[in-house]
């Protein structure tokens, strides 16, 4: 039986691009097997090379793209399944259009790798070619940088703390650049598995060596409230004063603890704290100057409404807002590119972006760089350049995802941001996970997904920032292009 099957399979080659695609999706948080690459890479480019026409190519890669996509991103039909009854047919099209969707940018290396003659060449090429893909992938129809190869790295501690160092020199697109590569190494025998062995002892010992750079602490405590909401909830009067006086309780359980300061997870806050001046007297009878930053939403007028981080320290109003600037599509807004309103806006327009990273001075605190839910996948794109923060904060609401993939791929996402930058980061989540990182992407404290209770934390201190911080998206997008351009060369001088 076994026999026939490999036969049948043999027999069709878009059937194999598509499984091997889901296959690679194993080497992703949470399951991090990363051997699976060294077979499923050398496939797909095997696939591309022995396809018969440019049309069969363009169709492998986007198979492959779909297996891919459908595996690591199934957990998207979970925030659905919250509202059933009115979305029930949605169901079984949602992971699968949007996989399809980011299927079209894994043609892009297929033809690329099919355009120059087998080898090493094209390996580099293909490399390159997935590397400028996933950076059209961040920047095209409002972005959507998920599925990185490079976050497969993020093995949960010490190991993953070594492995993750190099996204400080090239951020986790340049990290799976060199995923791409390592992977592709078997294709060329006992030298391929050599050079891959001496890479990976090289890439070991620049982050272990890394990690014994010393880092000067704070003495700035942090209580990190996960209340474990449930999602959507009841939007009722006594259901939001419960919620409120959840909230209340728990940020003071942490001040009593020996916090300086509390953070609350996104849209926590049942009031809009920047406009009721009810409710910040109330906060401030529990917490008194104690800086709050809280997920609040916000009214700017009857049509402009804002997914914000409101800090209060006191009844008076906010000494600080930061309004979320990367929206996630049809779920706070529906994008202009989308011809007919496939899904209804929320708030009758959607929600109102802000201006872009800021960096907000708190009294009592050092200047720290907000981030609201899914800003935080965005490599390179969550600094103020200009006013450079001494640490990140991330405040999300990943209970629409359940006990999914999810909220652990975007927990793998945030940790590397704090190598990337060199900062440390504090990340709240309303079901979790939440958690501590410093500077070097290794988690202090954490609370479980799906628990609730206060994190006391203290914060780390900051390092130099590395080069990824400092040059930014421009380091990958060369390794890309050097990439692509070796292979070529390499191709037609051999």
């Amino acid at each position: 039986m076994l026999k026939r099957a490999g036969a049948w399979l043999a027999a069709r080659p878009l059937v194999r691009a598509f499984l091997w695609g889901m296959a690679s999706a194993l080497g992703l948080p949470p399951v991090h097997l990363l051997p699976v690459l060294l077979f499923s890479i050398p496939a797909f480019i095997r696939l591309i090379g022995a396809a018969k026409s440019w049309k069969q190519v363009a169709l492998t890669g986007w198979l492959f793209g779909f297996g891919l996509g459908l595996a690591g991103l199934y957990w998207i039909t979970e925030p659905i399944l919250t509202e059933l009854a009115t979305f029930w047919w949605l169901v079984p099209f949602a992971a699968p259009l949007l996989a399809a969707a980011v299927a079209f940018y894994s043609i892009i290396p297929a033809l690329a790798a099919r355009a120059v003659k087998p080898g090493f060449g094209r390996l580099l090429v293909f490399a390159g070619a997935w590397s400028a893909a996933n950076l059209v992938q961040q920047f095209a129809f409002s972005g959507f940088p998920w599925n990185l190869w490079g976050t497969d790295w993020t093995i949960p501690g010490t190991v993953g703390d070594v492995l993750i160092q190099p996204a400080a020199l090239m951020g986790v697109q340049g990290m799976t650049l060199l995923t791409v590569l390592l992977a592709g190494l078997p294709m060329f025998g006992r030298r391929g598995l050599a050079v891959l062995v001496a890479v990976l002892l090289v890439w070991a010992g620049y982050g272990w060596h890394r990690l014994q750079t010393p880092v000067t602490g704070t003495n700035v405590t942090l209580a990190l409230v996960q209340p474990d909401f449930p999602v959507p909830g009841s939007y009722d009067r006594a259901a939001l004063l419960a919620r409120w006086q959840q909230l209340l309780a728990m940020s003071q359980a942490g001040l009593s603890n020996g916090a300086t300061a509390v953070v609350w997870p996104e849209a926590a806050s049942p009031w809009l704290l920047d406009s009721d001046a009810v409710a910040r007297q109330e906060l401030a009878a529990v917490t008194g100057t104690a800086p709050v930053l809280a997920g609040s939403l916000r009214r700017v007028s009857a049509t402009d409404f804002r997914n914000s981080l409101v800090v209060t320290d006191g009844p008076l109003p906010a000494v600080a807002i930061y309004d979320k600037w990367k929206l996630v599509p049809f779920g706070e807004y529906t994008p202009k590119w989308i011809p007919l309103k496939i899904i209804p806006d929320m708030l009758g327009g959607g929600f109102t972006p802000g201006p872009g990273p800021k960096t907000l001075h708190i009294p009592g605190l050092p200047p720290v760089g907000p981030l609201i839910c899914y800003e935080a996948i965005f490599s390179g794109q969550i600094v103020d350049e200009h006013d450079r923060p001494d640490w990140l904060v991330n405040v999300t609401d990943d209970a629409w995802f359940g006990n999914s993939a999810g909220p652990r791929q975007h927990f793998a996402d945030a940790r590397l941001r704090a190598v990337e930058e060199g900062l440390p980061l504090a990340r709240d989540a309303n079901s979790g996970i939440t958690a501590m990182f410093n500077a070097f992407g290794h988690v202090e404290a954490y609370l479980p997904l799906n628990s609730q209770g206060v994190l006391v934390t203290s914060l780390p201190g900051k390092l130099p920032p590395p080069l990824f911080a400092r040059v930014g998206l421009v380091i990958p997008a060369m390794l890309a292009f050097m990439a692509t351009v070796s292979g070529v060369l390499i191709s037609i001088l051999t």
